[in-house]
C-alpha cells in the first residue's frame, strides 16, 4: 500500500516505523529536515521536506497515485487543508486527519466530502481519555481494551504472590471457575513473550493478558491477583484537554479534584465542570498535596504536557501515600524506564493513537488494532467475510487454521454472543475474530487470512 504520512513527530514517526516494517511504500513529509534525516536513517522510507498542505509538496511525495494520506502534523488546520487538497487535486481514496480542537469535532457535517473531505478523524485526547477511563473502572488492570463495542474485553494484570492461579497450570482456570469461560492470550515474563499452553505455569510478576466477556472480567482478575478496592477518590494533575474531558466523563461516579497552574484555566474549569473540585497550584507542591490529603487518593493522574513534571509529581504523590499513580509520558524512551516502579502505569498517547490509525491501514476488514505492552505485540479485531470456498477461516475449526507463528485466536464475537476460542470452535461468516500477534513480522500473513478470494464475488 502506498501511504503518505504528513508530520514526522511522535505519532507520525511511530506510525512510519510500524508500517515500514510491514512492506508498505511509505513517504513522510515534514518541515523539519533533522527529524526526516533521523527517520530516513532508521527506516526504509522516502522523506520530503516541505509544508504538508502545499500541492507541490504532496505531488513530490507521490500523491498522484497514493492509496492513503495520513495527516498527523501538530496543526489541525494544516491536516484539514491537506485532506482537502488530496481530495480535490489527487483524488486520494482514503484521507485520515488528526484533529485535536473540540470546536471542530462538535460541528456536524463539517467533515463530509461536500465540506472538508476527511474519511477518518482521529482525536488523540478522546482516545487517551477513554483509555484512562477504562483503567479507572478496572482497579488492578495495567491495560483494558474493548472489542465489539465492549461486549468482550482484553485485560492485562500483573500476577501477584498469593493469587489463586499463581504457581498453577493455565488449564486449572476451568477448575477454579467452572462457570466462567476465559482464555489467556499472552504472557510476558521478564519482558519476553510466552505463548500460553495448557501446561504453562503462571509465575508471580508475570504480565498476563486474558480475554473474557465484559461481565466476567472481574472474576478472572481475582484469579491472578488480590482484587483492589473500588476507586472513589481521583486527583488529576493538569486541567488541559485530557484532564477536562476525563473529569467530565467520571465526575458523576467519583470524587474528582483537578490541580491546575493557570488561573484563567481554573476559572474556566470551575464554570464548565459540575462537581469536580478545581485547585490552583502545582502538583509538585508538597504542602498543597498534603493539604489536599493526597494519601487518601485512590488514583493520582499526571496529565500535563510536560513529561518531567508528570514524573516528578507522580513520584511525590506515591511517596505521600496515593494508592495508585498513572502518568502520561510522551517520550517513548521514558515509558519503560518509569513503569512498574513508583509509577504504576505509564500511558503513551502515541501508542494509544497508533492503534486507532492502524485499524484503517490494515488490509482486510480490520475493526480495531491495539498495541500491547508499549508496542511489543498487537491485538486485532477482524471480521470474517465470504464462505468456506473463498475464505481461509470460515467453516474451519481453529485447530485447522494455518495461523502464522506467534499468533493465537482468543475469542469470537457472534452477534451478541462472546465465544472464547477453543480448538474445535468453528468460525462463521460475520464473526468478529480477536487475534493476538506476538511477532509483528507476521501481521501481513494475519491480514491475508481475512482476505476474501475472488471466487466469492
Amino acid at each position: 500500500m502506498k501511504i503518505i504520512i504528513l508530520g514526522a513527530g511522535q505519532v507520525g514517526g511511530t506510525l512510519a516505523e510500524h508500517l515500514a516494517s510491514e512492506a508498505n511504500d511509505i513517504t513522510v513529509v515534514d518541515t523539519d529536515g533533522d527529524r526526516l534525516r533521523d527517520l530516513g536513517d532508521r527506516l526504509d522510507i522516502r522523506t520530503v521536506q516541505g509544508r504538508a498542505s502545499f500541492p507541490t509538496v504532496l505531488r513530490q511525495a507521490g500523491a498522484d497515485d497514493a492509496d492513503m494520506l495520513v495527516a498527523v502534523t501538530n496543526s489541525d488546520e494544516t491536516n484539514m487543508v491537506a485532506c482537502q487538497v488530496a481530495y480535490t487535486l489527487f483524488h486520494t481514496p482514503t484521507k485520515i486527519a488528526r484533529v485535536r480542537e473540540a470546536a471542530y469535532l462538535t460541528r456536524a457535517g463539517l467533515f463530509d466530502n461536500d465540506a472538508i473531505p476527511v474519511d477518518v478523524l482521529i482525536s488523540p485526547e478522546q482516545v487517551v481519555t477513554n483509555y484512562i477511563k477504562r483503567l479507572i473502572e478496572h482497579p488492578g488492570a495495567l491495560q483494558v481494551i474493548d472489542f465489539a463495542e465492549g461486549k468482550a474485553q482484553l485485560v492485562a494484570v500483573k500476577a501477584y504472590y498469593g493469587g489463586p492461579l499463581v504457581g498453577q497450570q493455565l488449564r486449572q482456570i476451568r477448575e477454579h471457575m467452572p462457570n466462567v469461560d476465559t482464555r489467556v492470550a499472552a504472557i510476558f515474563r521478564r519482558d519476553r513473550p510466552i505463548l500460553p499452553q495448557g501446561d504453562t505455569v503462571i509465575e508471580a510478576d508475570d504480565e498476563v493478558f486474558f480475554i473474557a466477556a465484559k461481565a466476567n472480567i472481574r472474576a478472572v482478575m481475582g484469579e491472578m491477583r488480590r482484587l483492589d478496592e473500588t476507586n472513589k477518590r481521583i486527583v488529576i494533575a493538569g486541567g488541559g484537554q485530557i484532564g477536562e474531558r476525563l473529569a467530565e466523563a467520571i465526575e458523576s461516579r467519583y470524587q474528582v479534584k483537578i490541580i491546575e497552574m493557570n488561573p484563567a484555566r481554573c476559572r474556566y474549569l470551575s464554570d464548565t465542570l459540575d462537581s469536580t473540585v478545581v485547585l490552583q497550584g502545582s502538583a509538585s507542591d508538597r504542602d498543597l498535596m498534603l493539604e489536599e490529603n493526597i494519601a487518601e487518593a485512590d488514583i493520582f493522574l499526571a496529565l500535563t504536557n510536560d513529561d518531567e513534571a508528570n514524573i516528578m509529581s507522580s513520584l511525590l504523590a506515591k511517596r505521600l501515600g496515593a494508592r495508585k499513580v498513572m502518568t502520561i509520558i510522551n517520550n517513548p524512551a521514558y515509558v519503560d524506564l518509569v513503569q512498574g516502579g513508583e509509577i504504576d502505569i505509564a500511558i503513551s498517547p502515541q501508542l494509544a493513537t497508533i492503534g486507532t490509525l492502524l485499524a484503517h491501514v490494515r488490509r482486510g476488514d480490520i475493526v480495531s488494532v491495539h498495541s500491547l505492552r508499549r508496542g511489543a505485540a498487537e491485538a486485532i479485531e477482524a471480521v470474517a467475510h465470504g464462505d468456506s470456498k473463498s475464505s481461509k477461516v470460515i467453516g474451519r475449526a481453529i485447530e485447522d487454521i494455518a495461523l502464522p507463528p506467534g499468533t493465537t485466536i482468543g475469542a469470537i464475537i457472534r452477534a451478541e454472543e462472546v465465544l472464547i476460542a477453543h480448538d474445535d470452535t468453528v468460525i462463521e461468516a460475520g464473526d468478529h475474530v480477536i487475534l493476538f500477534v506476538v511477532d509483528k513480522k507476521q501481521i501481513r500473513d494475519v491480514e491475508k487470512l481475512f482476505h476474501v478470494g475472488l471466487s466469492f464475488f
